[in-house]
C-alpha cells in the first residue's frame, strides 16, 4: 500500500494524463484518418475536373501526380467495351464509388464528357488506407511527445509544492534537542497553516511542562542542599571519635554517599541556572588562562594517579561569554577526562585559534565511548554503558548548554589509531573581536 502522499498524487495525475491522452489520441487518430480519406477524395475530384476540362485522353498513371498515390485516369470511351472491369465501370453513375479493378479494391471517380465519352480516375484502396494511416499517426506524434512532458512537469510541480513541507521537516531535524521555539508560519502554504498552528500549540504546552519540570528540579535541589550539607557536617564531626572498624567503614560509606548527593545537587542547580538564565552578561574571557587555571587545580588529583595532565599546544585566545560558565564548562570537560583515564594514562589539552574560532581540544587515553552512545552524550543523566565514579550524568549536559549559549559547537569522537584509545572533545567558540 502506497503511503506517500506525493507518490499517490503523482500516480493519480499520471493515470489521468495517460487516460486523457489515450482517449484524445484515439479520437484524434480517427479524425485525422477521416480527414486524410476526404482529402484524397478531393484530389480525385480535382484530377477529374482537370481531365474533363483539358480533354485528357490517356490511360495509366497521371503525370505530375505523386507516384506513391498511384492515381490513374482510365478512358472508358463512349460505349461499354474492353475488359470486364471497364464495362462494369461504364455502368456506374458519375461520382465516387468503391469498386474492384484488376482484382484489387479501388476508389473510383466517374465523369462524362460533353461528347458522351466517359473516364474514371482510380486509386487503390490499400494505398489510400496507408497514406491516411501515415498522416493520422503523424498527427498523434505531438500528443505522444506531450504526455511525457506533462508527466515531467507534473512531477516538478508536485516536488515544488511539497518543498515547504520538506523544508519545515529539515528545519525541525536541524534543531537542537532542547530547542522548542515556535515554527515560523510566514510564507508557508495556506494548507500548512492549521498544521503549523497545532504544532506550535503542542510546542507551547511542552515548553510550559519543561519549565515546570525545571522549576521543580531547581527548587528540590535548593531545598535539599541545606539538609544534605548539615548531614555532611554532622558526619565530618564524627571523625575524631574512636569507633570500631566496622563502624568506621559505615561512616566512610555515609560520607561518600553524602558527597555524591551534594555533587548531584550542585550539578542540578548549575543546570537549572543555565536553563533559567541563558542570556548572562558576557565579557572578554581569556580561554587559555582559564584552561591553565583548571589544569593547575586538577593537577594534584591527576598526579596522585600518575596521570600526565598537560598541554600539547596553548595560544592566547579570547572569547566573549560568562566567565563563570566557561570555567565550569572547561572544568567539567577536564574532570571527565581525568576520571575516565586509567592510572598512568595521559590527558592532553590544546588551546588555539582557527578560522575565527577559539578552540579547546581535550584528549584522554581512557576506553573511549561506545559508538552507539556518542550521539547521546550531553543528554541529562546519561552516563552510557560504562558508568563509574561519582558522576551524575549532568556535567557534559551543562557543558553542552554553555557552549550552545555562547554560539559555539562541541564534538565528541573516539580516538582511532594503532595502540591508542580514548575520547577527543573539541569545543569551538566564536573568538572575541578584540
Amino acid at each position: 500500500m502506497l503511503t506517500s502522499l506525493r507518490g499517490r498524487l503523482f500516480i493519480g495525475l499520471t493515470a489521468i494524463i495517460v487516460l486523457m491522452g489515450a482517449v484524445g489520441g484515439t479520437f484524434t487518430y480517427f479524425w485525422a484518418y477521416s480527414e486524410a480519406i476526404e482529402m484524397q477524395d478531393s484530389v480525385l475530384i480535382q484530377i477529374g475536373s482537370f481531365a474533363l476540362n483539358a480533354s485528357i485522353r490517356q490511360s495509366g498513371l497521371v503525370n505530375g501526380v505523386d507516384a506513391d498515390s498511384e492515381v490513374a485516369v482510365v478512358e472508358l470511351g463512349d460505349a461499354p467495351r474492353g475488359s470486364a472491369d471497364d464495362r462494369r465501370l461504364w455502368g456506374l453513375k458519375d461520382g465516387l464509388h468503391n469498386d474492384v479493378r484488376q482484382g484489387q479494391p479501388v476508389r473510383v471517380l466517374l465523369r462524362t464528357r460533353p461528347d458522351g465519352s466517359r473516364f474514371a480516375v482510380t486509386q487503390r484502396t490499400e494505398i489510400r488506407t496507408e497514406i491516411a494511416a501515415d498522416m493520422a499517426i503523424r498527427t498523434l506524434l505531438p500528443i505522444a511527445a506531450l504526455v511525457p512532458c506533462l508527466l515531467l512537469v507534473t512531477g516538478l510541480v508536485i516536488a515544488r509544492s511539497f518543498r515547504p513541507m520538506l523544508r519545515l521537516a529539515g528545519n525541525l531535524d536541524a534543531r537542537q534537542a532542547d530547542d522548542i521555539g515556535e515554527l515560523t508560519a510566514a510564507g508557508a502554504p495556506s494548507e500548512l497553516q492549521p498544521f503549523l498552528g497545532s504544532i506550535n500549540g503542542l510546542l507551547e504546552r511542552m515548553r510550559a511542562m519543561l519549565e515546570q519540570q525545571r522549576r521543580f528540579i531547581a527548587d528540590a535541589a535548593h531545598e535539599l542542599r541545606t539538609p544534605i550539607t548539615a548531614l555532611s557536617l554532622q558526619a565530618e564531626n564524627l571523625d575524631p571519635l574512636e569507633v570500631a572498624p566496622p563502624m568506621r567503614n559505615r561512616l566512610d560509606a555515609l560520607k561518600s554517599g553524602m558527597r555524591r548527593t551534594k555533587h548531584l545537587l550542585e550539578q542540578l542547580l548549575a543546570l537549572a541556572r543555565q536553563d533559567a538564565a541563558p542570556a548572562a552578561a558576557s565579557e572578554a574571557v581569556q580561554l587559555d588562562m582559564i584552561a591553565k587555571g583548571v589544569v593547575a587545580d586538577l593537577l594534584p588529583e591527576a598526579s596522585a594517579r600518575s596521570i600526565d595532565l598537560g598541554f600539547t599546544m596553548i595560544e592566547p585566545v579570547t572569547v566573549d561569554g560568562d566567565p563563570f560558565a566557561i570555567v565550569s564548562a572547561v572544568r567539567n570537560l577536564v574532570e571527565n577526562a581525568v576520571k575516565f583515564t586509567p592510572d598512568g594514562g595521559n590527558v592532553d589539552l590544546g588551546v588555539y585559534g582557527e578560522d575565527g574560532k577559539a578552540v579547546i581540544q581535550i584528549e584522554d587515553s581512557g576506553p573511549g565511548v561506545p559508538p552507539q552512545d556518542l550521539g547521546r552524550i550531553g543528554e541529562p543523566f546519561f552516563r552510557g554503558c560504562q558508568p563509574s565514579g561519582e558522576g551524575s550524568g549532568l556535567g557534559l549536559s551543562i557543558v553542552k548548554r554553555i557552549v550552545d549559549q555562547c554560539g559555539g559547537s562541541i564534538l565528541f569522537e573516539n580516538i582511532a589509531g594503532t595502540g591508542r584509545s580514548g575520547l577527543r572533545v573539541t569545543v569551538k567558540l566564536p573568538a572575541a573581536d578584540r
